[in-house]
């Protein structure tokens, strides 16, 4: 389907259809059934079905189905698909290094597109001559930071912020402050060492700064583990300023500023990292989700002279793993790299996010159950007046054949992460349906 990228929805009715429904019967036979219970769940609250969909192919902004429905992904797939699904580039640099080499060994005898990645990254990190950790999911990378700022501090304590979602890893989940039910299990093993600070969703920022000061243990920590917005949290975004002035908080307390910029790095908020943007001058910056351009690719860009702190007198490689760095996934994140510069894809975030934005705004005043509007770039949230109608207008959307995700604690924001290189077009048809949707919820 050559033709795919950027159509609008055509979705049969009901969802899912029939080929997709035999194969949800063998997931939920086969699958962890943590998430069969949490589709459940969220049937229940919202009052609506929420089984899944079946992707199949996707292409640009399109995702279609096993039964052949056509969606506009609003999700791009949590992120990730920052280029569009399948950027021909990223797949025919794929294909390419396929052929030429799967797999090389590691950190031992590494590939040479594996060292090319490793430049260009560094080039791109803020410091002279960063350094890099290559992995692959994105706690992977908050793991490795943080396991540098105990290196490099002697120090086990973090700082991090309610609402925050850094993965659910043992070491990023002790610092996850998005849900206390996804720590509770497992608190006996996660580190202790972890003091939550408010992270600012409304006044000033000499208010904010201070909530932070006051919330600071009384055992100075090794590191501040901070998101520039909140993203799975509920796309808020803090005063301008804010990040800088943590970061300044952090480091008179001889701690380490660890941004996570996997949600919002690489141009979708309209810069290459939305914290230093906003004036923040990190030692470590996490990345991930759109450096794949699909495929799997992490890493933690480091400040040099907090990353020497890896230099182990006994030489011992304290933090590898088998397919970090793999040339696949290393080529796939150059070619993706190559695709957000030549294409202007963080300028475009803005170009085309910033109209967007206002239009969404414009459909509060029509809706009671609009609570607020919020985003930057291609991001943006929609705030509800309860986790349930947020659900429910999830499922409506889909049904119209519009993929979107609940964010925030109660799961009252809708979260819009289209590609950036939608159509703008698309997005005023989605702009219509979310109204019309609201408008028949509201009719109830």
């Amino acid at each position: 389907m050559s033709h795919l990228g950027q159509l609008p929805p055509a979705v049969g009715a009901p969802l899912p259809g029939p080929r997709a429904e035999g194969l949800v019967e063998t997931l939920a036979k086969t699958e962890c059934p943590a998430f069969t219970t949490r589709r459940a769940r969220r049937s229940e609250q919202a009052g609506a079905p929420h089984d899944p969909i079946v992707w199949a192919e996707a292409q640009g902004a399109n995702v279609v189905d096993a039964d052949g429905n056509r969606f506009v992904d609003l999700t791009a797939g949590f992120g990730v698909a920052a280029i569009g699904h399948g950027h021909p580039r990223v797949v025919a640099a794929i294909e390419a290094q396929a052929r030429r080499l799967l797999h090389a060994l590691g950190d031992l005898h590494p590939s040479d597109v594996k060292i090319e990645l490793l430049a260009r990254l560094s080039a791109l990190s803020p410091w002279d001559g960063g350094r890099v950790v290559l992995a692959l999911g994105g706690a992977d990378a908050v793991e490795a930071a943080l396991k540098t700022a105990v290196l490099a501090t002697g120090r086990p304590g973090v700082v991090a912020f309610e609402g925050g979602y850094h993965g659910l890893s043992h070491g990023p989940l002790a610092a996850c402050g998005y849900s206390e039910a996804f720590r509770a299990p497992f608190r006996a093993q996660l580190n202790p060492h972890v003091t939550f600070a408010p992270f600012p969703r409304d006044g000033s920022l000499t208010e904010a700064l201070s909530a932070v000061e006051r919330a600071w243990p009384d055992e100075a920590p090794g590191a501040v583990l901070i998101e520039p917005l909140l993203g799975r949290g509920g796309v808020v975004l803090p005063p301008k300023g804010f990040l800088k002035g943590v970061g300044e908080i952090a480091r008179r307390a001889g701690a380490l500023l660890i941004v996570d910029e996997i949600f919002t790095g690489f141009g979708r908020t309209g810069a290459r990292f939305r914290s230093v943007a906003d004036g923040a001058d990190p030692d470590l910056i996490c990345v991930g989700k759109a450096l794949g351009g699909g495929l799997p690719v992490s890493a933690l860009l480091g400040r040099p002279e907090v990353m020497a702190a890896w230099g182990d007198p006994d030489g011992a490689a304290l933090h590898t793993g088998t397919f970090f760095g793999n040339p696949v996934t290393s080529a796939a994140a150059l070619a993706a790299l190559d695709v957000l510069e030549d294409e202007g894809l963080a300028e475009r975030a803005l170009r085309v996010g910033t109209p967007f934005l206002t239009r969404l705004a414009e459909l509060a005043p029509r809706h009671a159950s609009i609570v607020d509007v919020r985003g930057v770039g291609l991001l943006a949230g929609i705030e509800l007046e309860s986790g349930e109608l947020t659900l429910r207008i999830v499922r409506r959307l889909l049904e119209r054949g519009y993929l979107t995700l609940p964010a925030g604690q109660n799961a009252e924001v809708l979260q819009v992460v289209p590609p950036l290189t939608i159509d703008p077009a698309l997005l005023e048809a989605f702009v219509v349906a979310l109204d019309e949707v609201l408008a028949a919820e509201g009719a109830r």
